[in-house]
């Protein structure tokens, strides 16, 4: 029996949501009829899906279709419901949310997070921005049968749905989980039954559902696709199978070349990633202990949600990267021993994950220090040679030492396209 029900306002919409569910290792079926969500046969899904085709018809027609698909599919089983959007708010937003609220009850509340990073679509400020553009400044705007005047999303809410609404922004969700939960309870103990959340990066909609669950709250994801995966994922945990083959990926590069891979990397894997804070490196020997060992857990922690796993400079934010001239007068130093002070960093934390972590059999590295770095901190006799994957980032295995046997892929900052460090992390997973 379905633990997650996702109503959707079209089809593309519902199959684009079911694809996100199932790369978190869920099984996902999209039925065209809700009705059908009943059949033996998709008895033991994990999730099911169900397409209303309601985003450009009368409101109160949409309402009533997404009544009847939630009074087919409910049942005490059920974890999580979820309404799917579309990602630029285009549609029956209020009234197919009014659906869920009336259905469902007072005790819960629906959370609206239209944010799909890797499409572009990012909500800051309650503004929904696609590529960095005002959405009613899009072409999106004019579509004939769902034109769009606002770029607000709190706007829209109240112009359809008859249930009050708050707004939470970035500034509330970077204080963390525990802050943002109190935020939030705030808000429902006040009346709010619908909260319009910025988000921006994943990381966001991961505190999200950190501060619901926090909080104690029973909420709706409103979505178009990604804060629902992020959802279950985060709900219903041991649902989901990973394969035994684990890799792990340093990356410490920050060039422009870099930061795309690794923008191209977020969007077209599942990745658990951290970010190393390098400023933390540099500061203090005590620092730079407490940053390793953060790093370290926080990675493991996600080590059984995740094929891959990444450490990343922090630097790979331009505004985050550092000026060595203040740390080059601190130590009385070289920008190259500066350089292999942020090296040993990366290394400590990936030798201790790979001593602390199950079934990784896979490294891949990025920039030559960071790579020279970690292979010393192993101990590494030798490298085999098996292949090149993309132009100047070579394969192969560890010989000798700790980590003897462990595959690799060793790749310059500056080299491949943007889908080079995708290609890499897909072979080894092959390979292994």
């Amino acid at each position: 029996m379905a633990k997650v029900i996702v109503v959707a306002d079209d089809l593309t919409g519902a199959n684009a949501t079911g694809v996100l569910l199932k790369k978190n290792g869920f099984d996902t079926f999209t039925v065209l009829d809700a009705a059908s969500g009943s059949d033996p046969a998709l008895s033991g899904c994990d999730c099911l899906v169900v397409p209303t085709e309601s985003r450009a018809i009368d409101p109160r027609e949409a309402y009533d279709r997404v009544k009847a698909a939630l009074t087919a599919t409910r049942n005490d089983g059920v974890a999580l419901y979820a309404k799917r959007i579309d990602s630029t708010l285009r549609g029956n937003l209020g009234s197919e949310t009014d659906a869920f609220l009336d259905l469902l009850g007072p005790e819960y509340t629906a959370v609206c997070v239209p944010c799909f990073p890797s499409s572009g679509r990012v909500l800051v400020g309650g503004y929904l921005l696609v590529n960095g553009i005002p959405l009613q400044k899009t072409e999106v705007a004019k579509d004939p049968k769902n034109p769009i005047t606002t770029s607000s999303a709190k706007q829209l809410y109240l112009s359809q749905s008859k249930y009050p609404l708050e707004t939470i922004h970035l500034d509330d969700i970077a204080k963390g989980a525990q802050s943002l939960a109190a935020r939030m309870k705030a808000a429902v103990d006040g009346g709010a039954r619908i909260l319009v959340c910025d988000s921006v990066a994943m990381e966001d909609m991961e505190t999200i559902v950190d501060a619901l669950v926090t909080a104690g709250l029973k909420f709706i994801p409103v979505d178009p696709g990604v804060f629902t995966a992020v959802s279950a994922k985060k709900i219903l945990p041991k649902t989901r199978t990973v394969g035994a083959g684990k890799v792990l990926m340093v990356v410490g590069s920050v060039n422009g070349v870099a930061r795309t891979q690794v923008k191209e990397l977020l969007a077209g894997l599942e990745v658990g990633h951290v970010l190393l804070d390098v400023a933390e490196v540099l500061e203090s020997e005590e620092r730079r202990k407490a940053e390793v060992a953060r790093v370290t857990q926080a990675l493991l922690d996600r080590a059984g949600d995740y094929e891959y796993l990444a450490v990343i400079g922090s630097g790979i934010d331009p505004e985050k990267q550092l000026p060595f001239g203040p740390y080059l007068e601190k130590y009385r130093c070289t920008v190259e021993e500066l350089s292999c002070m942020i090296g040993d960093a990366f290394a400590e934390a990936a030798v201790e994950i790979l001593r602390r972590g199950r079934d990784f059999r896979a490294i891949y590295s990025t920039g030559g220090d960071i790579t020279a770095a970690i292979n010393r901190k192993m101990g590494t006799v030798g490298l085999r040679l098996l292949d090149e994957v993309v132009p100047l980032a070579g394969y192969g295995e560890l010989i000798g030492g700790e980590f003897s046997g462990l595959r690799f892929i060793s790749k310059g900052g500056m080299v491949g396209d943007e889908k080079a460090m995708v290609t890499c992390a897909r072979y080894l997973r092959e390979k292994i």
